[in-house]
């Protein structure tokens, strides 16, 4: 009878233990009684975190860049929505996030130069010093351009937006009134996707979906369970390859020249002197031809 007992005491162990658990989140550590999970962000600092929703962004950047800094595992059609939409260019960082896992609006990655990101953090201004003045800015449509894998045949467009739609909700918990459009370029294997929220909304957060979906198709998934990102099409899985990232904020960014890199700066400067050098000539061998014509009519006339 005790042994019984025993064995349904471990037996009960596991099963807790086994609860205790963060299905959003591969990295995350979960300790019992009663069950807490953490990201760790350095070698003293833990942070909290709810796996009942996706990991705000900001917490998952922290825990990304640590990671990295401890060498362990981290990993056309369309274009542009709008003129002033952006990708994100700086890539990974170690940003300094609000208590709720909101980014700070201005972000100095502990040096002195600093900038302002947006809601979804990524850079929207110049570098400066310190004293730059950032606001909280949202963003509220971001567009996603997917390349699906090569398929049998090609994919119909009113079911493909079907099953973006439920991919998006089952996975990222994205309501499918968000998703305002859908196209698709069977010849390139190219799909857009418009997701907008209203410009007021304050409390849908775009940058999980984008951050969790870019992990998903670029390196691995930052699921527990690590099964890739697949769009369900007439009962068919279509995986994808490739995924590039838009944002469209509620103000407009405001880069100037000096977000050009010296060598773009500089190539900028030899193709203008290189157009210019080709209008020189072409001016000088105008000019010969006319002189090399005139003459003989001159020695015409004099004779």
């Amino acid at each position: 009878m005790k042994f019984l007992i025993a064995l349904f005491v471990v037996v009960l162990v596991d099963v807790v233990a086994s609860q205790c658990s963060c299905d959003n989140m591969k990295w995350a550590v979960c300790e019992e009684n009663p069950c807490q999970c953490t990201l760790q962000f350095s070698s003293a600092v833990k942070q909290p975190i709810d796996c009942t929703k996706l990991i705000p962004k900001c917490y998952l950047m922290k825990a990304e860049m640590f990671r990295a800094r401890n060498n362990m595992s981290t990993r056309s059609f369309g274009g542009k929505p709008v003129e002033t939409a952006f990708v994100d260019n700086d890539g990974i960082y170690d940003p300094e996030c609000e208590n709720n896992g909101n980014f700070k609006a201005i972000q100095c990655n502990g040096t002195e130069v600093c900038w302002c990101v947006n809601s979804a953090g990524v850079r929207r201004s110049d570098k400066g010093d310190k004293n730059i003045k950032c606001e909280h800015v949202e963003t509220y449509w971001v567009r996603l351009e997917l390349k699906h894998k090569e398929v049998p045949t090609a994919l119909d467009k009113t079911k493909l937006k079907t099953g973006i739609e439920n991919a998006l909700l089952e996975r990222y918990k994205l309501d499918k009134k968000f998703v305002s459009a859908v196209d698709y370029d069977k010849d390139g294997r190219l799909i857009v996707v418009d997701v907008k929220k209203p410009i007021e909304d304050r409390t849908t957060d775009l940058s999980l979906m984008t951050y969790y979906m870019e992990k998903d198709v670029k390196v691995l998934p930052l699921f527990k369970n690590g099964q890739p990102f697949e769009v369900s099409v007439e009962g068919s899985k279509v995986p994808m390859e490739n995924i590039l990232v838009y944002y469209v904020d509620e103000k407009a960014p405001t880069f100037t020249m000096q977000r050009l890199t010296a060598g773009i700066i500089a190539l900028i400067v030899v193709v203008s002197l290189i157009v210019l050098a080709g209008v020189l000539v072409l001016v000088l061998l105008t000019r010969r031809q006319k002189y090399s014509k005139a003459q003989p009519r001159e020695m015409d006339t004099m004779s």
